[in-house]
């Protein structure tokens, strides 16, 4: 008798990740995904996806990213941005990583470094805050390194940079970002962590599910070999 073991998709997984997907969907059709500032918006998203990452995982938290990325891909094919509208017109291959690539490594590199971070939290507490604080905080470095590192030499940017008085890069980006990404930081550590921590409590869930689990299936008997005379 032998058992075999199946890996079926975790339906619970696909329930909740589906879950933080609509959140993420209906901040974005009511508005309350961001704050339009300048030619930036002030974006309140990552904190679905930093929850999302922490509670399901680094596969989680690459997918909602890359959902994310998706709608603000469509605001810049669409001109609703300022900004990625203006780079899509120029570089649209390059505009697709910007919006959609860095936001999916956000997600990513957050549900990665939270459970780095978490196996070092003895009392599960410091943890979930670090991952709410990890998501827009990863999110403005990666976002602004890219157009730094891909877009810094278009006219769109050498004007912006122009009016703010950047001198270089680093003083653009600063002057940018502003007060705006301090509060982004300031709302995902404190509302990103709670939530994270209390879902987790809640759930008394502290490791992510995963997106296959293993079911053992009925025992198959396996056939004797006769030896012939």
């Amino acid at each position: 008798m032998e058992k075999q073991i199946k890996r079926q998709v975790n339906v619970r997984y696909i329930t909740e990740l589906g879950l933080f997907i609509g959140v993420i969907l209906l901040m974005k059709l009511t508005g309350l995904s961001s704050i339009p500032i300048g030619p930036l918006v002030m974006t309140f998203t990552m904190i679905p996806i930093a929850v999302g990452a922490m509670l399901l995982g680094p596969l989680a938290g690459t997918i909602l990213g890359a959902f994310y990325g998706l709608t603000s891909l469509y605001d810049a094919i669409t001109g609703k941005s300022l900004m990625t509208g203006a780079f899509f017109i120029v570089l649209p291959v390059m505009t697709v990583l910007l919006c959609v690539g860095t936001r999916a490594l956000v997600g990513y590199l957050t549900g990665l470094l939270f459970r780095i971070f978490f196996k070092l939290d003895r009392h599960r507490i410091w943890s979930y805050f670090v991952g709410g604080l990890l998501a827009p905080m990863l999110n403005t470095i990666l976002f602004m390194g890219f157009i730094v590192l891909f877009f810094y030499h278009t006219e769109f940017v050498q004007n912006l940079a122009a009016n703010k008085g950047a001198v270089n890069p680093l003083m653009f980006v600063v002057l940018v970002v502003g007060v705006q990404g301090l509060i982004e930081w300031a709302t995902g550590l404190v509302i990103g962590g709670a939530v994270s921590k209390g879902v987790a409590a809640a759930l008394k869930r502290y490791e992510p599910i995963p997106f296959f689990k293993k079911t053992a299936a009925p025992a198959v008997e396996q056939p004797s070999e006769t030896k012939g005379e």
